[in-house]
């Protein structure tokens, strides 16, 4: 059984990258697929995320071993085998390859090609350019800053009441605007 999965990210509009794996390979080799699909240097930090369909993490595959609490279960890459933890085509995921600042590709299980079988994985599509694999905080501060809030963020506070268009608003016909009436 052969996996087909694209990926996608929010940084890059035009990056696309469409990998095919064999259902019983490892995560670790899904991770080593898209390193040499984008063309990121490998022994960086990286995690993958089982989604739900609202993009949620659920579960997490780590490249190493992680120190956590012994009532929570720990996956690593190299353990975890695809077909264990997906068997639904649309099955979301996010693999995030920028650890320390959160960056992730979003991934979707496509298509799930039954009788049929790869040897290694193969990146079937490539298109755009990748973000880059690393950011420092500087810029990642200056490309997340919020919006302007300030005191016009909801428009112009000099609107005049009587400039208000009542064509298209039921019910406006029947009110009385405050210049109309004494307060």
């Amino acid at each position: 059984m052969i996996f087909r999965f694209l990926l996608l990210s929010d940084e890059v509009e035009d990056f696309k990258r469409e990998i095919q794996i064999s259902a019983d390979a490892t995560f670790f080799d899904l991770h080593e697929a898209i390193i040499k699909s984008v063309d990121y240097k490998e022994g960086e930090m990286a995690s993958f995320f089982i989604c739900s369909d609202d993009w949620e993490k659920e579960r997490e595959i780590t490249l190493v071993e992680m120190d956590t609490s012994s009532d929570e279960d720990s996956y690593t890459m190299d353990t975890s085998v695809l077909n264990d933890f997906l068997e639904d085509e649309k099955q979301k995921l996010m693999y995030v390859f920028d650890y320390l600042t959160e960056r992730a590709f979003f991934m979707e299980l496509r298509e799930i090609i039954t009788g049929k079988d790869i040897e290694k994985a193969t990146c079937t599509k490539s298109i755009g350019n990748p973000p880059a694999q690393t950011m420092d905080f500087d810029t990642v501060a200056a490309s997340s800053a919020t919006l302007d809030t300030g005191e016009n963020f909801y428009g112009d506070e000099g609107y005049d009441l009587d400039e208000l268009d009542a064509e298209g608003f039921d019910g406006l016909d029947d009110v009385q605007l405050p210049n109309d009436e004494e307060y």
